[in-house]
């Protein structure tokens, strides 16, 4: 017996182990593009998921605030550059039923068996808005292709969600590595000026470093989403569960 229990900390501790280095490795793979507090969990992780794809980590750009013409300011969880033109991710972590349309201004999240649930703004329009706002800015590559992407990680399932529009795309974090195929498989684009791409999407890195920014763009989302609908029910034991999962 105390053999067998010997054995059983052997492969505890070795498992653990494996787990802290692994973890290691992966922070410094993610730090060559971000830091390791900057945005959500669920950003940096597809962050990584990216690099292990292969994509350059100076392709990939996260957490932008990037200034529209009207001087405020949207914020872009990811950008890559590609070959075949920029892809602008929009990442959400929800577990639950997820209910919308491309045309719904918002879209429903169903936890707890129907008890509980969430509207909140739809995620196509709303990366379509940060989109637009990068295209203003890149005044010399009026031509270059932009793909939509908008991911879903946790334990979430889609419900009736359709896309019609094209380069548009809604699909789960397991998906990631074939979105990204897809795109590099697409056509080379036409680029204006990539020296243009490059300072647009640094400056709006760097915007992320502004307080002041930050909180700007904090106040005027607020602003856009203040007739959001509120949540008719609020259950402790899932938000308990989101935080300590990871």
């Amino acid at each position: 017996m105390n053999i067998l229990l010997v054995l059983l900390f052997l492969c505890l501790l070795s498992y653990i182990s494996f787990k802290i280095y692994k973890n290691y490795k992966d922070n410094k793979l993610i730090e060559q593009v971000t830091q390791l507090n900057r945005g959500e969990w669920s950003e940096r992780r597809l962050i990584l998921m990216l690099l292990k794809a292969g994509i350059n980590p100076r392709a990939i750009f996260h957490d932008l605030y990037i200034q529209k013409a009207n001087g405020e300011y949207t914020q872009i969880d990811v950008a890559v550059a590609t070959k075949s033109g920029l892809i602008v991710f929009e990442v959400k972590d929800y577990s639950g039923w997820i209910f919308g349309n491309e045309k719904q201004k918002y879209w429903t999240q169903i936890l707890a068996f129907g008890k509980e649930k969430h509207r909140f703004y739809n995620p196509i329009m709303q990366n379509a808005g940060h989109i637009s706002a990068l295209r203003e800015c890149l005044t010399n590559n009026p031509n270059i292709p932009i793909f939509s992407a908008i991911v879903f990680f946790g334990n979430c399932e889609l419900k009736k969600v359709t896309v019609t529009s094209d380069d548009t795309y809604v699909f789960y974090d397991n998906s990631i590595i074939d979105f990204i195929d897809f795109v590099m498989h697409c056509q080379d684009a036409s680029f204006g000026d990539k020296h243009q791409i490059l300072d647009v999407l640094t400056t709006g890195v760097n915007n992320g470093l502004d307080p002041n920014i930050v909180y700007s763009q904090k106040i005027s989302a607020t602003k856009y989403s203040q007739d959001k609908p509120q949540s008719t029910f609020y259950s402790y034991v899932w938000r308990y569960w989101r935080y300590w999962k990871f």
